[in-house]
């Protein structure tokens, strides 16, 4: 139970102290900067609260509605009343949906204790005044500006009373009363309007400028009378020479008490803009699982034998990109997002060599043995929470360097928060629904506003994530048609079906939500949708709620996945047609066979003597590849084909290639008179040692490369004058871990955490606010008492007679000094054990680390 609070808060700790455990849990949750490390009392975690990185953290979790509610605390005074804060918000004519909204709000930002005090005294914690509150340095998106005693503060008195008199009032004796009267009539609807029906209509026209603000203007040296009627009575005051500043009492009067031009207490609706067949749009989604899928092997497979270098800042070369993007026949962006996947889904990685270059890890061959669902699973499920983010690339970073494919800088904290909550505004949809892009966005903008133009460049990043997720989920076949899939929904999880994962857990604890402990305001029934919780980062899946999450998944998507084939289609114009995917032992041979000509629905590829050569270089024999062919294929081999293949063979071998440098050997030496004829042999400096062998200045494997370029078809040997086989064998990377995605702040504390926090926390407060008998020489406020060894003893050992609970001092070996609240259970040996209530928990403490003992007042 905690401490019996006072009726009036009158500060942030007692109105922490004022709250149970639920909703302390709850304001450790939202804000997880709060427990790490976890603070020693109450005090300390509300003066945790109120630092500003931990305010300013908080500001920008807050929905539109809450972050106007804020502000208009900030302008309002200091305290302000429930319905002063209504009337800011809703204006004199009122508004409903403010009304209605307004209370849970308020009560949101109690829990997150960015608010506190009761409804009559409410109060902004005072950092999130200082960064909220309008100033000429930071404008407020409310466009007001300083009250007329902040205007007026470096104003002469006889100019105060120049301006008093003219507005109509009594002179007073001092300033401070001069602004309280100009205040009042400032703030008088009925006075302030028989005021303004007076003033010429230029003069109007200006206000009404100024209104909405910026509230600032320029004059000059000799103001137009319209000016100078405004700056007589104080509807404009002069803050720097040649600038004036409309007063906030007067735009609020102009505005009919409205603090924003524009409340939004709700947040705009996400409607489809289309709705298609739910069968249609897991029918396509599944389309471009399986391309995505095909994409991912294409690009691992020609980065088989060793990919493009690794740049000496890391990362791909811009030309490596492209090369890239051109053999995966796609645009560079769309080239890197999948390159940044399989990086993030560590299948790929550097191979840590010399000459270091980017391959496929140990992992990609596990992955390939994986059922076709699984693999996009695993590739989903990496997606949704990596931080890698392949729209910077080609961008600049804060030094100015370009920022490239697999480099540094890449990773940004928001990126899964942005995808699941784009993903869950989807999944909120009717299935089948596709909203606008302009819809999604307009909501998260809502959900997490700009705070400022500081923001700016930020706020930006998240609409681009947002549009970035759209366009990757449509790709990787999370959506289809703009609609979000069966698959994609089940990805999300179990706990996303619009119930708060917290809320879950609370459930199941047993306990309620957060409530109000101090008398405050609050709103029975479901979570409205200006919920604080909108824009938060959603409750991380555990290990085990995401295996589920990824098997629901695949389980969904394997029914709709093309069955792979066994056999091809052979053509006479040395051309075979696969009329759907291929089964992996049948694609690997024939990509070696033959290339890939085409690919669509239907893949076809071409036999070339190149191919043919490749075949017999990876130790295919002639009868291997007829037999092959005839055992795949749904058609008889043609004769062209069958002829190619028995060229190539009888001449594969023929020419012999070592090292001299290098040589080549032929048992007929008329063939190497012929290659020493040819003109294109002259780059290659051959010279004849014997009359079957020729040598080169070149590495073997150039000589290999020219010859074949030329048109023949030499093997090469080894030292020992064996035929090299060129085995297929795949270069790969020592076993490497993924890349961890970066977090966006501390994690959200589990039930256990918070159990034991709020436990540690309500104890040391216990500690620091237990009342101590008088002793004449008070303490000041967290200093330790200090006794001699010998009363020290006494009253402990008195304390373990009488079953009193006493205070101490202790300081431990690191020397770190703490205040403890015991029961002492016995004293010997030079040790005291008593049940700590700080720690709730028996311990022993050596009688010498004790620095005093005071007893606690019988209350």
């Amino acid at each position: 139970m905690s401490p019996e609070a006072p009726s009036t808060p009158r500060s942030l700790a007692e109105a922490l102290r004022a709250r149970d455990d639920a909703s302390l849990a709850a304001l450790l949750r939202g804000r997880p900067d709060l427990i790490t490390p976890v603070p020693s009392d109450l005090t300390q975690l509300a003066t945790r609260a109120g630092t500003r990185a931990s305010v300013l953290r908080a500001l920008e979790r807050l929905d539109r509605f809450a972050l106007q509610t804020a502000q208009a605390m900030a302008v309002a005074p200091d305290p302000a009343s429930y319905d002063t804060l209504l009337g800011l918000l809703a204006g004199d004519d009122g508004d409903a949906a403010v009304a209605d909204a307004l209370p849970r709000t308020v009560a949101s930002l109690r829990e997150q204790a960015l608010v506190w005090g009761d409804d009559d005294r409410l109060r902004l914690v005072r950092t999130a005044r200082e960064l909220l509150a309008p100033s000429p340095q930071h404008p407020s998106p409310t466009g007001l500006g300083p009250t007329v005693r902040e205007a007026t503060s470096g104003m002469s008195p006889g100019r105060m009373q120049e301006i008093v008199a003219t507005a109509g009032l009594r002179s007073t004796h001092d300033s401070v009363s001069a602004v309280t009267a100009l205040t009042a009539l400032f703030t008088d609807r009925a006075k302030m309007g028989e005021l303004l029906d007076g003033a010429p209509e230029a003069a109007r026209e200006v206000l009404s400028r100024l209104m909405w603000g910026p509230p600032y203007g320029q004059v000059t040296a000799d103001p137009a009378l319209h000016l100078r009627w405004l700056l007589d009575r104080g509807l404009l005051l002069p803050t720097t020479p040649g600038t004036v500043v409309l007063p906030r009492e007067v735009a609020l009067h102009l505005r009919g008490g409205r603090a924003h031009r524009a409340p939004e207490p709700l947040p705009p609706a996400v409607e489809p803009a289309a709705t298609h067949s739910p069968r249609v749009v897991d029918a396509t989604a599944a389309g471009q699982a399986f391309t995505a899928l095909a994409t991912v092997e294409e690009l691992l497979k020609s980065w088989n034998q060793g990919g493009p270098a690794v740049l000496r800042a890391g990362g791909l070369s811009q030309r490596d990109l492209k090369r890239t993007a051109v053999a995966l026949d796609l645009s560079e962006p769309v080239a890197a997002f999948w390159v940044e996947l399989t990086y993030a889904a560590g299948l790929l990685a550097s191979d840590g060599q010399a000459d270091e270059r980017y391959a496929p890890t140990p992992a990609y061959d596990t992955w390939l043995e994986l059922p076709p669902a699984e693999r996009w699973a695993h590739l989903a499920g990496i997606w949704l929470t990596a931080t890698r983010t392949s729209g910077l690339i080609g961008g600049r970073d804060a030094k100015d360097r370009t920022l490239s494919a697999l480099g540094p800088g890449l990773d940004r904290s928001a990126a899964p928060e942005v995808r699941h909550r784009v993903l869950t505004l989807l999944a909120g949809l009717p299935e089948g629904g596709a909203p606008s892009a302009e819809a999604v966005l307009a909501r998260l903008s809502w959900e997490r506003p700009l705070r400022g133009p500081q923001r700016d460049s930020t706020e930006d990043l998240r609409t681009r994530l947002a549009r970035w997720t759209l366009t990757e989920s449509e790709a990787l076949g999370v959506t289809g048609r703009g609609a979000l899939s069966g698959q994609g929904r089940a990805l999300l999880g179990p706990a996303d079906d619009g119930t708060d994962r917290a809320d879950r857990a609370d459930e199941a604890e047993g306990t309620e939500g957060p409530r109000s402990a101090d008398g405050s305001r609050s709103a029975d029934g479901p979570a409205s949708p200006h919920d604080i919780r909108h824009g938060t980062n959603p409750a991380p899946l555990s290990p085990a709620e995401q295996a589920t999450a990824t098997s629901a998944a695949a389980r969904l998507l394997a029914p709709l996945l093309p069955e792979p084939l066994d056999h091809v289609l052979l053509q006479a114009d040395l051309t075979a047609v696969a009329p759907g995917p291929l089964r992996r032992p049948l694609a690997d041979v024939l990509g070696v066979l033959a290339d890939v000509e085409s690919k669509g629905g239907a893949t076809v590829y071409r036999f070339t003597p190149g191919s043919v050569r490749r075949a017999l270089d990876a130790g295919q024999t002639a009868a291997d590849l007829h037999a092959f062919l005839a055992e795949h294929s749904r058609t008889p081999v043609p004769q062209p084909l069958a002829y190619l293949i028995d060229d190539v063979a009888r001449r594969h071998g023929h020419l012999r290639v070592g090292a001299a440098s290098s040589y080549v050997r032929c048992d007929d030496d008329a063939v190497l008179n012929e290659i020493l004829a040819d003109k294109r042999a002259a780059a290659l400096r051959l010279r004849r040692l014997a009359p079957t062998v020729l040598a080169a200045p070149c590495d073997p494997a150039t000589l290999l490369e020219g010859l074949r370029g030329m048109g023949y078809a030499p093997a090469a040997e080894s030292a020992d004058g064996d035929v090299l086989i060129a085995r297929a064998d795949a270069h790969r990377t020592p076993p490497r871990t993924a890349p961890d995605p970066v977090p966006d702040g501390p994690p959200p504390p589990d039930a256990t955490l918070l159990t034991a926090a709020i436990r540690a926390i309500r104890a040391g407060d216990l500690a620091a606010t237990a009342p101590r008998k008088s002793t004449g020489t008070e303490l000041a406020g967290g200093e330790l008492p200090r006794t001699t060894q010998a009363d020290t003893l006494a009253t402990l050992q008195a304390a373990v007679l009488t079953g009193d609970t006493v205070w101490i001092g202790y300081v431990n070996a690191e020397g770190a000094a703490s205040q403890r609240v015991v029961a002492p259970v016995r004293v010997e040996g030079g040790f005291v054990t008593a049940y700590d209530h700080t720690a709730d928990e028996v311990r022993t403490y050596p009688l010498h680390r004790i620095t005093g003992v005071a007893e606690l007042a019988e209350d």
